[in-house]
């Protein structure tokens, strides 16, 4: 059910008729309240679409009633007629639903530059709104998915609440952010403000921890949609944490389905002077294209990790080093250790462990290894 398992959501997915495949491509999510409080993050790409655009001003006194999401078109690039578009649909969804259109987010998925049909989507509003449902959480799933093999989806249960999410990406997911569309939804009675600082902080330590090729989208939104319709205000510490849980959970569905991906990589710098530290050297190796090569074929080139290493700013002798590959220390003090071929890289899952010996912080960025299919799948990504 994910976002309609909590109290007082809608949600649906249909065919507009924005993708060639003709493959459901129009979704939304409807919050029925009684409160209607919300929090957003976006994309810090400075080439933000039409969508990011109209949602950022949307978001700015915190109540959002509806979010609209179509797949097959980013709307980004696409000048002022895109902006009319976005404003339109947000326009057309909020007659249908007798609400603001300043409460309807809109989101966007698909390639930068085309617009998609206007006269589509306007006729595709109605249809959406019929088929919401307090069941339509799988259909809203499928229908934001793009390049995704599988749609992505959590829940999470509290004492008398409880937190939903569904999301799309599979590919350009890197910090801040991905390209990823990512509703949740929750049924406690929490501010504006309170439900800004529990994503933020969820989103720090998840989303932005994913790094599958160091490119970044334009479309990126997360947005966090309270009805309040549990008539319960947890702890905010306690429903950052379960939110938290939430969003680790849909970051390693994102990582685990990344286009053409057939190794999912943990990398982990621990003993960092600073939690920064730690994160700089996790994201330099995790940006390795030398590195994720190596991972592909197999290969436990631990050297290109040190090499990754060495391109931070962070602290640490570089003559001290360990680096640990699926368990086995292949590098001690800067030198070879363990023989190579003691390694084994078939699993999916590939652990890499850097000990920098230089403080306590400890970070682990997720990624994916760099295959023929990868390739393959973004040289032919618009044609």
């Amino acid at each position: 059910m994910s976002v309609t398992k909590p109290k007082g959501f809608r949600a649906s997915g249909v065919t507009a008729g924005f993708k060639d495949s003709g493959k459901s491509d129009l979704a939304l999510v409807v919050n029925d309240g009684p409160s209607h409080a919300a929090a957003c993050v976006f994309t810090s790409n400075r080439c933000k679409a039409n969508p990011v655009l109209w949602s950022e001003e949307v978001i700015k006194d915190g109540e959002v009633a509806a979010i609209i999401l179509n797949s097959g078109g980013a709307n980004c690039y696409t000048g002022a007629p895109g902006f009319q578009l976005t404003h339109a649909t947000a326009e057309a969804l909020a007659t249908e639903l007798s609400i603001s259109s300043g409460d309807v987010l809109v989101c966007s998925t698909g390639l930068i530059g085309p617009l998609f049909s206007a006269d589509k989507m306007l006729a595709a509003v109605p249809n959406v709104v019929a088929a919401l449902s307090t069941d339509g959480a799988d259909a809203a799933a499928t229908a934001i998915m793009t390049t995704d093999t599988v749609s992505k989806q959590a829940t999470y249960d509290g004492p008398g609440w409880s937190i939903g999410a569904m999301a799309k990406g599979a590919g350009m997911l890197a910090p801040a952010l991905a390209t990823m569309l990512i509703v949740i939804t929750t049924d406690v009675d929490l501010a504006p403000a309170q439900l800004d600082e529990a994503l933020r902080v969820a989103c720090a330590t998840s989303f932005n921890r994913l790094d599958s090729d160091g490119c970044q989208s334009t479309n990126d939104t997360v947005a966090l949609l309270a009805s309040g319709a549990a008539q319960i205000s947890p702890d905010l510490a306690e429903f950052t944490d379960a939110l938290s849980s939430v969003c680790v959970d849909i970051a390693l569905q994102l990582m685990q389905d990344a286009e053409g991906a057939s190794h999912d990589l943990y990398i982990t710098t621990t003993h960092a002077a600073s939690e920064a530290d730690a994160l700089e050297v996790s994201r330099s190796v995790a940006r390795s294209n030398l590195f994720k090569c190596a991972v592909f074929g197999n290969d436990p080139n631990w050297g290109r990790v040190l090499a990754a290493a060495g391109t931070t700013t962070a602290a640490f002798e570089p003559h001290q080093l360990d680096v640990a590959i699926n368990g086995i220390w292949v590098c001690k003090d800067g030198q070879g250790a363990a023989d190579p071929e003691s390694v084994d890289m078939t699993p999916r899952k590939c652990e890499i462990l850097i000990d920098l010996k230089a403080g306590d912080a400890e970070v682990t960025v997720w990624s994916n290894d760099l295959t023929h299919d990868y390739v393959h799948e973004n040289s032919a990504y618009s044609t």
